[in-house]
């Protein structure tokens, strides 16, 4: 199933009424999201939905948990990482649990008494964040194991093993993440709205400039919505040489739906299962 925003891949053999033990990862974007259902017992992708140009992404997953069959699964475990303006980055040494709500206070906007984290251990960062207060109570109604995460984590996952500086470019239809690590360190970290080729022209250049000039020595990886012959990778080429496309170890998890689909597209989302 597909239309002008969405598409949906399904294994054959895939039905949820029969389906054994599976694992769901959700990723809400600022413009889009997207879920995987993953069967745990043969590591094999069985489900995959992914959803464009949205408004306001959150009322849109909450829509299709009502309608999608799929996701009527008793999941053993779900993962939702998720984007809010409503979060910030605390180095480990500098993090206190014990007192997680006064985080808040640096928040821009009001949303929830609930304040979550994730910790990336590779980084030694831990994310502080919450989003809508009603719709994180309907979506603990309908996955009441959900682990909630920061919007970076499938980005910092992917990131971890990289032996050298790299900038992760992580495309949807209307924006990017743009995610730099250097000597094991994040650097820096941004979601750009990007309406056209010559927005993300600027803001390509904008960070450049903010940051070190050895960045345009750096990898890049891309991933999401991005060709090799369009125009955004295109003027990524105009600044970086060394540019290649995020992968999923398919030796690990059988990705045979995407056999025909860019594999690029759904590597943050697919990212979120190695996410604690």
């Amino acid at each position: 199933m597909n239309d002008k925003n969405s598409i949906l891949l399904i294994d054959p053999e895939f039905y949820p009424v029969t389906a054994g033990s599976c694992s769901l990862v959700i990723k809400v974007g600022a413009d889009s999201y997207s879920y995987a259902i993953i069967d745990e017992s043969g590591n094999t992708l069985l489900a995959l939905f992914d959803h464009q140009e949205c408004e306001k992404p959150l009322n849109e997953l909450l829509k299709t948990l009502e309608t999608d069959a799929n996701l009527t699964l008793n999941f053993t475990a779900v993962k939702a990482s998720v984007y809010t303006t409503n979060t910030i980055s605390v180095p480990n040494e500098l993090y206190n649990s014990g007192d997680i709500s006064n985080y808040g206070k640096y928040f821009p906007v009001e949303q929830s008494d609930k304040i979550y984290s994730s910790e990336s251990e590779a980084f030694g960062i831990t994310s502080v964040f919450n989003f809508d207060e009603q719709i994180q109570l309907e979506l603990i109604n309908s996955f009441p194991n959900c682990v909630f995460l920061d919007q970076n984590s499938p980005c910092l996952s992917l990131l971890q093993n990289q032996e050298s500086d790299t900038l992760l470019l992580d495309f949807t239809v209307g924006t990017v993440n743009c995610t730099y690590v250097s000597s094991g360190s994040l650097v820096f970290q941004n979601y750009y709205e990007i309406a056209n080729e010559e927005e993300f022209n600027y803001y390509l250049l904008l960070m450049i400039k903010q940051l070190s000039p050895k960045l345009r020595f750096s990898q890049v990886l891309l991933s999401g919505i991005v060709h090799e012959d369009d125009n955004r990778f295109q003027i990524v080429k105009k600044y970086f040489s060394e540019i290649s496309f995020t992968k999923i170890d398919s030796e690990t998890l059988d990705l045979s739906i995407l056999d025909d689909m860019p594999k690029h597209y759904y590597t943050t989302t697919l990212a979120i299962l190695a996410c604690e």
